[in-house]
C-alpha cells in the first residue's frame, strides 16, 4: 500500500461487536476493514452522484416520442427472435 496514516476512531460498542463478527468471518485485520468500510463508502457517494447525474440529464432532455417508439419496435423484434416455449 501507498504511504499510510494512523488514526484514533471512536465507535459505539455496537458497531464494534459487527465489525468484529464481519471482519473475523471475512479474515480481514481491523485496518482493512475499514479501509474496505471507507472505500465503499465513497464508491457509493460516486454511484448516487452519477446516477443523480443521470436522472438529471433525462430531465432536462427526454426522449422524444420518435426514439421511444424507435426503441419499443426495437426491443419487440429482439423479443420475437427468442424462443419463448
Amino acid at each position: 500500500m501507498a504511504q499510510s496514516a494512523k488514526i484514533a476512531i471512536s465507535l459505539p460498542k455496537s458497531l464494534v461487536r459487527l465489525m468484529e463478527r464481519e471482519r473475523k468471518r471475512t479474515g480481514e485485520t481491523r485496518s482493512a476493514f475499514v479501509r474496505r468500510a471507507v472505500r465503499l463508502l465513497f464508491q457509493e457517494k460516486e454511484h448516487m452522484l452519477q446516477v443523480s447525474e443521470y436522472v438529471e440529464g433525462y430531465r432536462a432532455q427526454p426522449e422524444t416520442e420518435e426514439e421511444i417508439a424507435t426503441a419499443e419496435a426495437e426491443a419487440s423484434e429482439l423479443f420475437s427472435r427468442e424462443p419463448w416455449e
